[in-house]
């Protein structure tokens, strides 16, 4: 792969990931801006995460039919469009539309990432570029989190907005065309799932993803209910974002050299540990330690899953490609919402439940990951 063609995309997974994660810490700040409920403000988690779900089933065999570079061309235009459309809302409703559309097109620039990787990357090289690009992708969500704590909410949407407009010219002129390599319109999921590896990979990902996000997604209201302001709720959620760059580019290297099943595996215990903390009442310093080890936990999972799938038949790759967003986020937003009414009850409740799924999950990882392999 050309190293022009790599850095386009990893450019690509910034600016869709600059305010991924600085959404959930603005939680409280919106709220507080629109003079709302911050659990309903809150529903502008999943209004992104469920559209981006079911659209990315739709990028990885579209890119059969349609050059990847136009249409990620056109994505981003619409997705840039969208993040500008929530910055100058002046009511809900046009953020909840934007959020919708941000995860619409956002959707396409995964997919066709990890296709690039597993059709351009020897299989022996391929965990450290994919830990290298989701890397990248974290550097940015860093740098929206650790700047959602020290400006107005509306400039975390503003700058993908203009930045992602400003894109789209070295994006056309420095990635190739790959028009040559389509194929038609083609969707082979029922084929695909015929492959029990896909099934057992899928299905360990859907329950991964519920359970993160149904504790990641509340993690600034939680804090904002421990009575903390904007800057240290930002700089805490920073905090998993900041350990994540290390915990892909790791989860990447330890894909290679220990295995992809040990690394899912290492990542969840620290996941696991983290959450049973978050039960006590503890000082800030010690809950932004329990924030780099979630965030740590979770990209090893993230990078020993997303590593599998490049090792996995070429005649599926496009629709795994697809089905790890898919699956990924439509779990995340079902995870968000759970989480949500559990929170609600009480933050420890749903600490509890999600913990104890972790737990039984991490007891059933090899069993599902491997032995249907």
């Amino acid at each position: 792969m050309r190293k022009s063609t790599f850095i386009i995309l990893c450019l690509q997974g910034a600016i869709l990931s600059f305010n991924v994660a600085a959404a959930a810490a603005l939680i409280p700040s919106i709220a507080n801006d629109l003079v709302l409920s911050q659990f309903y403000v809150g529903r502008i988690i999943w209004l992104y995460m469920i559209p981006y779900g079911l659209a990315a089933l739709l990028y990885g065999p579209l890119v059969r039919a349609v050059d990847a570079r136009d249409l990620e061309i056109f994505c981003m235009l619409f997705f840039s469009f969208a993040n500008l459309l929530i910055a100058y809302s002046k009511f809900i409703y046009p953020v909840f539309v934007g959020r919708f559309l941000m995860g619409l097109f956002g959707a396409s620039i995964i997919p066709l990432a990890l296709i690039l990787i597993a059709k351009h990357v020897e299989a022996k090289h391929r965990g450290r570029f994919v830990g290298i690009f989701f890397a990248s992708t974290f550097v940015a969500s860093l740098l929206g989190l650790f700047l959602s704590g020290i400006v107005n909410w509306r400039l975390i949407f503003i700058i993908p907005g203009v930045v992602g407009f400003a894109s789209c010219m070295p994006l056309f002129f420095e990635m190739p065309s790959f028009k040559k390599e389509l194929t038609g319109f083609k969707i082979s999921y029922l084929a695909a799932f015929k492959d029990k590896r896909i099934i057992s990979i899928f299905s360990y990902i859907f329950f991964i993803s519920i359970f993160y996000h149904g504790v990641q997604q509340w993690l600034g209201v939680y804090f904002s209910h421990r009575s903390l302001n904007q800057f240290v709720i930002s700089m805490l959620i920073t905090l998993t974002s900041f350990s994540g760059i290390f915990g892909e580019v790791a989860g990447g290297w330890l894909s290679d050299k220990l295995g992809r099943v040990k690394t899912v595996d290492l990542g969840i215990i620290f996941m696991v540990i983290s959450v049973v903390f978050l039960l006590f009442k503890l000082p800030v310093l010690i809950l932004a330690l329990i924030m780099v080890a979630w965030g740590f936990g979770w990209t090893l999972n993230h990078a020993g899953l997303s590593t599998m799938l490049t090792d996995l038949p070429q005649e599926f790759l496009n629709e795994a490609a697809s089905l790890n967003s898919g699956i990924r986020f439509i779990a995340g937003g079902l995870g968000a919402v759970l989480g949500g009414l559990l929170m609600q009850k009480s933050f420890n409740f749903g600490f509890i439940v999600f913990g104890a799924c972790l737990i039984l999950l991490g007891f059933s990882a090899k069993k599902i990951l491997v032995a249907k392999s």
